[in-house]
């Protein structure tokens, strides 16, 4: 079943083949369609139900007999209370690079695990909508910094995910524009009890330090999740997903005049590919190296990608 890399040397983790991983659908129908995959696939990346069966439809099995679980967990408290518990969602966290692909595997995970029938209330937040407003980060001198740990508002953050792991009946989220490249002051998400919440963004896993008062003690946005999942890909492939992904916006949203990244829209491709060169390799490798890397192996589990964007390798960590 699963390979160990070294069995001289203990591993947190179990380690899958594709073959292996495909294994473990256990007869779990499959409930998306070919219609389904438009609205599922990245810009640049083309799903296939053969990618959602052979991966995510394990996947999404493993995570409901987790919530399951936990579900039963949550009974056996009420019992206990007396009946005064709130209810409590289980909350997954997505981590992974820019352009490697964590926002489709969260919207597979969405569509497949609301289809359960012991858990139909499913949620996707992404954390774009926790960064500080782009008048606060020109104020600060972060807008060459927009997507590391110091560009959010930690805070807020923390304290949405506390609100929702508390039961709180409707929690408020601000909304990100992808257009803009700036929040949206006058629109809001609204969480309202869901079974399972998915939380995707860039720097979940992380445990920096978000408070000043050295002598309080530290919350992290990674301590309200039940479930983590890591998205994975050699540094070269992605830096190749996201130079591509450019060239693609260059001839789609960046030609909208309200695009924040308008002015890209008319550079030839040689233009086009030299400042997408420059942005990955003074932002976004940075971040990756300094602040999303390290957080790899604090995952429960790691989606390893190949060039093709499949997923040839799953790592789960042992119980």
């Amino acid at each position: 079943m699963a390979n160990y890399a070294d069995r001289r040397i203990y591993s947190p983790y179990m380690i899958f083949s594709r073959e292996e991983w495909r294994g473990l659908r256990n007869e779990t129908p499959l409930s998306i369609c070919e219609e389904d995959l438009a609205d599922l696939e990245g810009l640049n990346e083309k799903l296939s139900l053969e990618e959602i069966s052979e991966i995510y439809l394990p996947l999404s099995r493993l995570l409901n007999l987790y919530v399951a679980a936990s579900q039963e967990l949550y009974k056996a408290a009420d019992t206990f209370l007396g009946n005064r518990s709130e209810k409590v969602p289980f909350i997954i966290g997505i981590a992974g690079s820019v352009a490697v692909g964590k926002s489709t595997a969260a919207r597979v995970l969405l569509s497949l695990l609301k289809r359960w029938p012991n858990h139909p209330k499913v949620e996707l937040v992404t954390t774009d909508g926790f960064l500080y407003p782009n008048e606060i980060l020109e104020e600060r001198g972060l807008m060459k910094r927009k997507g590391f740990p110091e560009s959010y508002d930690t805070t807020k953050l923390i304290n949405f995910l506390a609100d929702v792991k508390s039961g709180v009946k409707e929690v408020s989220c601000p909304l990100y524009s992808h257009l803009t490249y700036n929040i949206l002051h006058d629109q809001e998400q609204i969480v309202s009890q869901p079974d399972i919440l998915i939380v995707e963004g860039l720097n979940v896993l992380q445990v920096g330090r978000t408070m000043d008062n050295e002598n309080m003690p530290q919350v992290f946005v990674s301590d309200f999740f039940d479930f983590s999942i890591y998205v994975d890909a050699d540094e070269k492939d992605i830096r190749e997903w996201y130079l591509n992904r450019f060239l693609l916006l260059r001839q789609t949203a960046f030609q909208k005049p309200a695009s924040y990244f308008h002015r890209y829209a008319q550079l030839s491709d040689e233009e086009a590919l030299d400042v997408a060169n420059n942005i990955w390799r003074e932002i976004n490798a940075v971040n990756l190296h300094k602040n999303i890397l390290p957080t790899r192996y604090r995952a429960d589990l790691i989606l390893t990608k190949g060039k093709q964007h499949a997923i040839k390798q799953v790592m789960l960590r042992k119980l």
